[in-house]
């Protein structure tokens, strides 16, 4: 049975300019001029300014002229305004739930003397499979079938230099896409040859096949007998004792192959001067995530001007935005049509969309702004939290700092502290540092002081930089060291750690000395 019934409920819906801003805050600084780029490509309405105007008081003046003509109309043009004012507000919420940002790449100078746009050159390098697709002629293939076959399977290695489809994968491929009946047999006998290639090792179907390779192509007539014996003694551990050698069990090698630590010492060497991705010599231009060079943009710079720290906030991407004059001027010759009644319906349809484009542009501006504050506010909180480091650059002088830390010295939300903090990156005179390296929980020594884990995780990784290569600190080891300096940490917590600072176990650190 259906029945009406009313009910209050409490929503928190966020605006569409609070989105807009949320988005922004997330976005980098390199990336920022793509986000105004769109957006000055999508709203007519918007346009670069000039540096030594404020676009938020260009905007006002022409808006408070536009109130002033406004204030002679008489009552009934007021009332005719204020309805129509109802349908623009029904006509932004439509459209500004549209979400609009996507990104393109462009460069600016937005300093004080413009310099000349310059285009970088790429340069134009043979990509791997190209330089692959050269050596088939080596091949000396009997049937155009063949040079299909070897093609495909060129194509099939991927960006590592490894063949990981199957063969019955490029067998099915053959029949669908060349009309081409083979069979594995063929498949493989052709892989082989082209394992052969330049580089060494391309083509293997895993790791231990692609040292293998490696350490064959090294074994020439031409080398002394004492560094074949080393080459050979190495091929052997690849192919029969290979999960020993990836663990280290360095000890059982010694027992099962009868070798002396000298001599085991010398063929993992060997091995260890394999490449394990052949590839990596080569820069294929055509893989659409592959950069010809990758440079972090800090959105901040910290300088210290004789003991006094100083906060620039990068605003190179951020250029002066305006509201457009011709958009201003259309709607002030509608205003004086309206007075002298020769609008008609297309003239207000047009203005319809000429104010919803104005306080699209209104509202994107001030989110601009909005965004370099924010961002400023919550960088120099950061910077007089952490005062000690960016004098020193030391890092165990780094105090622990939680979001609610700068959210409450700021007034911020702690989300809004968060999005600041991710992705962006602040420039001292010791290096560049990401902001969400700063903060860090806290713990306590045994004088009842608080300690920031970063301090922890710098002597934790110092101790195990400075251990003896043949025989590593264990974590219960380590566990024991701390405790001396003061540091009391359970052992899962100083695994933890060491997992964070992506270095491996005592075992496989572990080195032949």
């Amino acid at each position: 049975m259906i029945k009406q019934h009313l009910s209050q409920k409490l929503l928190q819906k966020l605006s569409p300019q609070q989105i807009q801003l949320m988005k922004l805050l997330q976005i980098p600084t390199s990336i920022l001029d793509q986000r105004i780029q769109e957006e000055l490509e999508i709203n007519p309405a918007l346009e670069e300014g000039d540096h030594d105007e404020d676009p938020m008081e260009r905007f006002e003046t022409a808006e408070d002229d536009s109130a002033a003509d406004h204030e002679q109309d008489d009552f009934k043009e007021e009332t005719a305004e204020s309805n129509n004012d109802i349908e623009f507000e029904e006509y932004l919420n439509l459209y500004m739930d549209d979400d609009t940002a996507s990104y393109k790449y462009k460069s600016d100078d937005f300093g004080g003397d413009q310099e000349e746009q310059r285009t970088i050159p790429v340069a134009v390098e043979s990509t791997f499979h190209d330089h692959l697709e050269r050596q088939i002629g080596l091949l000396q293939l009997k049937t155009e079938d063949q040079y299909k076959i070897a093609l495909q399977i060129i194509g099939s290695i991927d960006d590592d230099g490894y063949l990981r489809r199957e063969p019955n994968a490029i067998i099915d491929d053959l029949i669908f896409a060349q009309n081409i009946d083979t069979n594995e047999k063929e498949i493989l006998a052709i892989l082989f040859k082209i394992q052969q290639f330049d580089p060494p090792g391309v083509g293997a179907r895993n790791l231990r096949e692609c040292l293998m390779i490696q350490v064959k192509a090294k074994q020439k007539p031409s080398l002394k007998k004492s560094q074949l014996k080393v080459l050979k003694l190495s091929e052997l551990i690849l192919d029969k004792y290979f999960e020993e050698f990836t663990k280290k069990h360095y000890t059982k090698l010694q027992r099962s192959l009868g070798l002396s630590e000298s001599q085991l010492k010398a063929s993992i060497d060997e091995i260890l001067k394999l490449n394990p991705k052949p590839s990596s010599g080569y820069v294929d231009s055509v893989q659409p995530n592959n950069v010809v060079g990758h440079y972090i943009v800090p959105d901040f710079t910290v300088l210290n001007r004789e003991g006094e720290l100083e906060l620039i906030l990068n605003s190179r991407n951020a250029p002066d935005l305006r509201v457009n004059d011709q958009y201003m001027e259309m709607l002030r010759t509608y205003k004086d049509g309206q007075k002298a009644g020769t609008n008609n319906k297309k003239e207000k349809e047009a203005v319809l969309f000429i104010k919803q484009k104005i306080e699209s542009a209104k509202w994107f501006i001030d989110a601009i702004k909005q965004r370099q504050d924010t961002l400023q506010r919550t960088m120099y909180a950061i910077m007089q939290y952490q005062h000690d480091y960016f004098m020193t650059g030391d890092q165990k002088k780094i105090k622990p700092m939680i979001l609610k830390d700068i959210s409450e010295i700021t007034g911020l939300d702690i989300s809004t502290v968060s999005r600041v903090a991710n992705s962006k990156f602040v420039q001292t005179e010791f290096g560049t540092k990401r902001l969400k390296d700063f903060f860090s929980e806290s713990i306590q020594n045994e004088e009842g002081d608080e300690v920031s884990t970063l301090e922890v995780k710098k002597i934790l990784s110092e101790m195990i930089l400075g251990e003896s290569k043949k025989k590593p600190l264990s974590d219960e080891r380590l566990k024991e060291l701390l405790s001396r300096k003061g540091y009391n940490i359970a052992r899962r917590t100083i695994a933890k750690y060491r997992e964070q600072l992506n270095i491996p176990v005592a075992r496989l650190r572990k080195e032949l000395v």
